[in-house]
C-alpha cells in the first residue's frame, strides 16, 4: 500500500491553532493565514472511512487551487500560494455557515428526495415528470448547513437562512451570485473537457476587511459530480445509469455493501485492491477535468516534505512582508 497522509500534527512558525475537518486540516498562522493541508481521507455520509487513498489530497488540493486561479478574475477567493503538492495557504477568513449546493441535474441527494416523492428541496420546487439524472430547466440553488465535525449537514432553505439571521441578507445575494457564476464557469471547462458538471458546492467566508471570498475546495470531485458528455442522452433515453466521475460510485459501493453512515451500520472493509481503484478513479478525473498528465508527488515522506515546504514559504512569506 503507498504511503498515505490521514492525519497530521504539525508545529508551523506562529501557529496559533489548528481546525480538522472531515478532509482539510487547517492552520491557523498568527491570525492572519491560513495554511491548508489536504489529507487522504475519504469521507461518504459524512463518515471518514478507516483508510487513506493515494494522492487523493494532492489531487483534491491541484485541482481546487487551478480552478481558484482560473476563476479568480470572476469571484475572489482567498488563496494566496500552494508551497506544496497537498497544501494551499491563503487569507484567514470567517467562514460563513452555510454550503452553497447548485444542482444542474436531478442526481443523488436530489434524485434519492424525488425517488421518495418530494418535489421541494430546500424551498425549491423541483418540476413533474422527472427521472433521475435528467437536466434541470434551470439550475437550483439548495444550500445546507455547515456541520460541525461528526454531525451530519442539514437541507435548509434560503428562507430559514435569512429568518434564522445565519446568514444576512445583503450577504446571501452575494453568494447566490457568485455561486451561479461559478457554477456557469465550472459547466464551461467541463464541457470543454467532455464533461457534465452535474452538481457542486461551494463555501465562501469573508477577510478581516470585510470582503466576501471563495474558500476551501472548488470543482473537485469530493464537492462535485462529473458525467462523460459523451453518450449521456442516449443514456438517459435507455434509462440506463450514467457513466461518471465524482465520490457518488464510492457512495455507491458502500450503499451496496450495506452502510449509509446510519447508527448502527458498519463500514464494510475496504480491501487494498478497492482502494487502489478509488485512488485510480481520482487519478482518472484530475487528468479528465484539468487535460493534462497527473505527477504523482513523492510520498516516500509526506509529513516531512509538507513541513519543510511550509517552514520555507512561512519564512520568505514574513520576509517580504516585513
Amino acid at each position: 500500500m503507498s504511503n498515505t497522509i490521514t492525519t497530521t500534527n504539525f508545529n508551523f512558525p506562529n501557529q496559533k491553532s489548528v481546525y480538522r475537518g472531515k478532509v482539510r486540516e487547517v492552520y491557523n498562522i498568527n491570525d492572519e493565514l491560513l495554511v491548508m493541508v489536504a489529507t487522504d481521507r475519504l469521507s461518504a455520509f459524512d463518515v471518514v472511512m478507516p483508510k487513506g487513498i493515494p494522492y487523493k489530497g494532492q489531487i483534491l488540493n491541484q485541482i481546487a487551487t487551478r480552478f481558484m486561479e482560473m476563476t479568480g478574475n470572476l469571484v475572489p477567493n482567498w488563496l494566496i500560494a500552494t508551497p506544496d503538492p497537498n497544501v494551499a495557504v491563503g487569507h484567514l477568513c470567517e467562514p460563513f455557515k452555510v454550503e452553497m449546493v447548485i444542482r444542474g441535474y436531478l442526481s443523488g441527494h436530489a434524485a434519492r428526495e424525488y425517488k421518495a416523492g418530494r418535489r421541494t428541496l430546500c424551498g425549491v420546487t423541483m418540476p413533474e415528470g422527472l427521472k433521475e439524472n435528467d437536466k434541470f430547466p434551470e439550475p437550483i440553488i439548495t444550500p445546507t448547513t455547515k456541520a460541525d465535525n461528526g454531525k451530519h449537514d442539514e437541507d435548509i432553505s434560503r428562507e430559514e437562512i435569512l429568518s434564522k439571521g445565519i446568514v444576512s441578507e445583503e450577504d446571501y445575494i452575494v453568494l447566490e451570485n457568485y455561486t451561479r457564476v461559478l457554477y456557469n464557469k465550472g459547466t464551461e471547462i467541463a464541457s470543454d473537457r467532455g464533461l457534465i458538471l452535474v452538481d457542486t458546492k461551494y463555501e465562501f467566508g469573508k477577510t478581516k476587511d470585510g470582503k466576501i471570498v471563495l474558500i476551501d475546495e472548488i470543482h473537485t470531485p469530493d464537492s462535485s459530480r462529473y458525467f462523460y458528455k459523451d453518450g449521456y442522452e442516449e443514456r438517459q433515453e435507455r434509462g440506463e445509469e450514467q457513466k461518471q466521475l465524482s465520490k457518488e460510485f464510492v457512495r455507491q459501493w458502500l450503499i451496496a455493501n450495506g452502510f449509509q453512515g446510519k447508527e448502527g451500520q458498519q463500514i464494510p472493509d475496504m480491501t487494498p485492491e478497492y482502494i487502489e481503484t478509488v485512488s485510480e478513479r481520482y487519478i482518472e478525473l484530475y487528468e479528465k477535468i484539468l487535460g493534462e498528465q497527473f505527477v504523482k508527488a513523492d510520498i516516500s515522506n509526506i509529513n516531512e516534505r509538507i513541513q519543510n515546504n511550509v517552514v520555507q514559504f512561512l519564512e520568505n512569506y514574513n520576509k517580504r512582508e516585513s
